[in-house]
């Protein structure tokens, strides 16, 4: 075969589902090429990647983790991602800096439906992705079942690039279908060449012409040479490899176990012969034509307690040197990442992923140049809808100056979260992807800056509104002391109004009842009372009109007017058949069409209202659900979601309307809003 000319570069990530094995690999992959002298483990906490105190209290994954090392005069960059679905957007965010990924996934049939999503992600962003089916030694299925289970997922072609070789239920070798050579793993060693089993020459056969029509499906010169029964030379068959899988046309499978350092040779073999160099990466994502001028995009922004705020950065463009200004602000040092480790670099090329120090006010996902103006702003993953939340307060009242400004590091670290002040129960709300990934936030809280939260369950923001008008409801204030006295006395008419109306109010007055100057507190008088009526909740869809009334030409005031507003609307706001409103958000469900059932009986079972589903456009065997659901509902509705459909299913949502709490509910939470205890239904007050 003749020589290969090879890229100086590659930067990998490395994903796939919670416990697939991600990290291991990563660890095989550094002691493979040199980068580390002795393996971690994840029990043991001693890992390169999940190398921070939330990773590691968890023994998963919960941000990116870059490392670096060198094989066969390449240098590789690795991207070790998150697999929880909870913590998808570290993998989105890093995913868009990568020339190409390895998708790891176990050999079980049944989980392959956890990859769907990522797949989509992968090919919607042409992303070129190898799959490593780990953890061989545990296979419960034929290799062709699992590649055809793993075929459903994938909207690309699998290209088999192996066949693994098992005694029993242990992996003991591969055999190259390229080259058709087969080789016999040894612990701790390169694997030695051997020759091609007897037993498996009739399936090896089969399976490299799976990957020969695969790959002709692009190539017509291939197709010609096997409809004519001519084998086509290797140089081709590589050469055909590397175009498509660098054009994101098929997705190459390689087998292994990660953990004895089967199968990650051959994979740092392909990723140097077949997986896309920086350039080409760089050149599809149409940069411009200024090749001097140089362009960075931000992947992950990380706090850390002795070096402050570190920017990890894919060079798309030119070279980045110590102190130089982007975006307007001067960068600090340049850093090559290994887990925790930092090396210190003079500068950075075209192509490499790196860090940078002290980028304030630079956030994940900006591209960053020294010319801001003349270059255009890169495409960036787009910020996933939270769909969990925890209403939070710090353990010591003293530390509510600086929640602030750490919840403000905290987003900036990890975009997927969110944060409100909620007007109406007055608390601060805490919104993620769930339960985990919220905890995770809120370790890091305690143990980055020192902000011990406690946490419960958000309040539901009820309101309530009236069914039945009331005409010339009378409101007198009078109050004599020395001095001046006090006087207002008002007419008022109250009736609702349409679902969304809000509030409306009028005067009728004739003749000067009541003088002009005075009104406005008689509103103002309205206003304060509906901010909590006679249900104990703000008051919404309701007119008030002034229609009567009467003053004191010295004791009366503004303030006077006010009061007996107030006294008017509290006789005769409970004449009104007050009712409880509670807010009805829509939600869109995406799910497997396998699911769909399961989904529609659960948001039934919460009170959702289902207004249809139609099959996704773009993703074949998925249903897209839209329905009305009560926000009462929501709270755990993903977790319920995820259990139903695999981990898999999602949703996003957005308020619509408020509607009448149904009887029965509205008693209960009426009851718990009476007794003082508030709880996660009343409003605080």
């Amino acid at each position: 075969m003749q020589e290969k000319v090879k890229s100086g570069s590659r930067n990998v990530a490395i994903v796939g589902p919670y416990l697939s094995g991600k990290t291991t690999l990563l660890e095989s992959l550094l002691f493979v090429t040199g980068a580390i002298s002795r393996k971690g483990s994840c029990k043991e906490g001693n890992t390169v990647g999940d190398s921070s105190t939330e990773a590691r209290a968890r023994n998963m994954s919960v941000e990116v983790s870059a490392a670096s090392t060198k094989y066969e005069d390449t240098n590789f960059t690795f991207i070790d991602c998150p697999g929880n679905v909870e913590f998808a957007q570290e993998t989105y965010n890093a995913l868009i800096g990568v020339d190409a990924a390895i998708v790891v996934c176990e050999p079980a049939n049944d989980r392959v439906l956890t990859l769907a999503p990522l797949f989509k992600f992968l090919d919607d962003w042409e992303i070129p992705h190898i799959i490593f089916v780990n953890k061989m030694d545990r296979a419960n299925n034929h290799v062709i079942e699992v590649l055809n289970a793993l075929k459903t997922v994938s909207s690309r072609p699998l290209v088999p690039h192996q066949y693994p070789i098992m005694q029993g239920e242990a992996l003991t070798g591969f055999i190259d279908l390229v080259s058709e050579q087969a080789y016999l793993y040894h612990s701790g060693a390169p694997a030695q060449q051997i020759p091609l089993p007897e037993e498996l020459k009739a399936e090896e056969r089969a399976a490299r012409e799976d990957m020969l029509e695969a790959l002709a499906d692009f190539d017509d010169h291939l197709l010609e040479k096997l409809l004519e029964d001519i084998e086509p030379p290797q140089e081709e068959i590589l050469k055909d490899l590397k175009l498509e899988l660098g054009a994101d046309l098929v997705v190459p499978v390689f087998f292994g176990v990660a953990e004895q350092d089967y199968g990650v040779r051959p994979l740092l073999e392909a990723l140097i012969q077949e997986a896309p160099e920086p350039e080409t990466t760089a050149q599809r994502r149409q940069l411009g034509q200024n090749v001097n001028t140089p362009i960075a995009q931000v992947l992950k922004t990380y706090y850390t307690p002795q070096g402050g705020k570190i920017s990890l950065v894919r060079v798309w463009r030119g070279t980045l040197t110590d102190g130089m200004v982007l975006n307007g602000v001067r960068a600090g040092g340049i850093y090559r990442l290994t887990g925790q480790q930092q090396k210190l670099l003079r500068k950075a090329e075209a192509g490499e992923i790196v860090a940078l120090s002290r980028l304030d006010n630079i956030y994940t996902g900006d591209t960053l140049s020294i010319d801001k103006e003349s270059v255009k702003e890169l495409p960036k993953a787009e910020s996933l809808r939270p769909v969990y939340a925890l209403a939070i307060a710090p353990e010591h009242r003293k530390d509510e100056v600086k929640l602030s400004s750490a919840i403000g590091k905290l987003l900036e670290e990890d975009p997927s979260l969110a944060w409100e002040q909620h007007g109406d129960t007055h608390e601060v709300i805490l919104w993620g992807q769930g339960e985990i990934h919220l905890q995770v936030a809120l370790d890091r809280l305690r143990r980055k800056y020192n902000l011990p939260m406690s946490t419960h369950m958000p309040q539901v923001a009820y309101k309530e509104t009236i069914r039945k008008p009331v005409d010339s409801i009378h409101g007198r204030y009078k109050h004599q002391s020395g001095g001046h006295g006090q006087f207002g006395d008002v007419y008022l008419d109250i009736k609702p109004l349409p679902r969304g109306e809000g509030f409306n109010f009028k005067q009728t007055i004739v003749g000067g009842v009541v003088p002009k100057q005075y009104i406005p507190g008689v509103e103002t008088g309205v206003r304060e009372f509906l901010s909590n009526g006679p249900l104990g909740f703000p008051v919404v869809d309701v007119a008030v009109t002034l229609t009567n009334g009467s003053y004191h030409s010295v004791d009366s005031s503004e303030q006077a007017f006010k009061q007996a507003a107030r006294a008017a609307m509290q006789t005769g706001m409970p004449k009104c058949k007050p009712t409880l409103l509670e807010p009805v958000l829509q939600v869109k469900v995406n799910t497997p069409s396998e699911f769909t059932s399961k989904v529609l009986q659960l948001l039934s079972g919460r009170r959702g209202q289902i207004l249809g589903y139609e099959a996704v456009g773009n993703w074949q065997g998925w249903d897209s659900i839209t329905a009305y659901l009560p926000k009462a509902e929501m709270q755990d509705f993903i977790v319920e979601l995820r259990s139903q459909t695999l981990g898999v299913g999602s949703f996003s949502w957005e308020y619509d309307h408020l509607q009448e709490v149904p009887d029965k509910l509205a008693d209960r939470v009426l009851a718990m809003n009476g007794d003082g205890n508030g709880n996660s239904n009343g409003n605080g007050k």
